[in-house]
């Protein structure tokens, strides 16, 4: 798709732009060591780059930047994955110099360490995301207008809230929801539970009882459930330290989502196996659509049980986050592994 001489500038674009985070002119190209072209030779190919969407023009400066197309190029042809560096080689190998006694302990460390050595936010799903499932769930009306919710998971977890049961629904059309949602969604991850209300249980639901939408909402509002203890976050305002995120306002936008933990989990629990990168627009949530975002799965014996994630702005060293992501997954599967064998 793109000649040799493109692939040279664009990687060099993408390099140089990482690194000073400003537009990125045809002269500064032609200065680097690797690249023999003359300036205008650059410039024209940097137009035809630009044509086939994979840089931008911002303003009316005269340097590019690369678009989300341009760094997906980068990211699956260019990517040059540097050899980590005794430091963050060192910092990671504390998972096994430290006596960390409970799970959540080498998460909340693998968090850090992180967002420490990348200067991004980090993201970690525990296995209970992917483990944990629904067994049952009652609603027992308390009276005319309210009832109390009863979730009960795989693991024997008991969460109890109360519910606002809509004017004029009876107790039999609760009773026949509820026994619908047993039998559709019993042991389906506690993280599926919202999709699968509406994929396996609405349009049936429809059929046998009056007030659908009413009773819809009803069962999203019993099926809520705390996951705090299952997410595990760090560096969530580096962030502030990114210069194309000066605009506070598209920075509470990111913040506000990363302090809502359905997001989060909805953000990296549709991440399939192995490493992953979404850029930009890839992400499914609009308010990340101007970051990347870098996920890697942690396995035992071939059971995937959680995931690792990096979010970063799109201007992100991703050679360097993939290679961090991947080392630090590895020996957290084998760190947790003692607690699964």
């Amino acid at each position: 798709m793109l000649s040799e001489r493109q692939r040279m500038i664009l990687n060099a674009i993408v390099d140089d732009y990482i690194r000073s985070a400003e537009p990125v002119g045809s002269r500064s190209i032609s200065k680097r060591g690797d690249v023999a072209f003359s300036p205008a030779t650059i410039r024209n190919e940097m137009s035809d780059l630009e044509e086939m969407g994979f840089l931008e023009q911002p303003h009316t400066s005269a340097g590019r930047i690369p678009s989300h197309k341009g760094y997906r190029y980068y990211v699956d042809h260019l990517v040059n994955y540097e050899t980590l560096s005794t430091h963050e080689l060192n910092a990671m190998k504390v998972f096994f110099a430290d006596k960390l006694q409970e799970m959540e302990q080498v998460f909340q460390h693998a968090a850090a360490i992180l967002s420490n050595l990348t200067n991004y936010t980090s993201i970690i799903l525990g296995p209970e995301v992917f483990s944990t499932t629904l067994k049952r769930m009652q609603i027992i009306p308390l009276d005319e207008r309210s009832g109390v919710a009863i979730f009960v998971t795989n693991t024997g977890h008991v969460e109890n809230k109360i519910v606002d049961i809509p004017e004029g629904m009876s107790i039999g059309d609760i009773e026949k929801a509820v026994n619908l949602l047993n039998a559709k969604l019993a042991n389906v991850p506690l993280y599926q539970l919202k999709s699968k209300l509406y994929s396996k249980v609405g349009e049936e639901l429809n059929k046998y009882v009056d007030h659908y939408e009413e009773m819809v909402s009803l069962l999203e509002s019993a099926l809520d459930h705390e996951e705090h203890d299952r997410v595990y976050l760090s560096g969530a305002t580096n962030m502030l330290m990114q210069p194309e995120f000066k605009d506070v306002d598209k920075v509470k936008l990111i913040l506000d989502t990363l302090g809502e933990t359905p997001a989060v989990v909805q953000m990296l629990a549709a991440s399939p196996e192995g490493i992953q990168v979404k850029i930009g627009s890839e992400n499914s949530i609009e308010a990340i659509n101007n970051c990347s975002l870098i996920t890697a799965s942690y396995s035992i014996d071939g059971q995937c049980l959680g995931t690792v994630g990096i979010l970063g702005p799109t201007r992100m060293e991703y050679g360097r986050v993939i290679r961090i992501l991947d080392h630090l997954s590895k020996d957290m599967a084998v760190v947790l592994a003692k607690w699964y064998k």
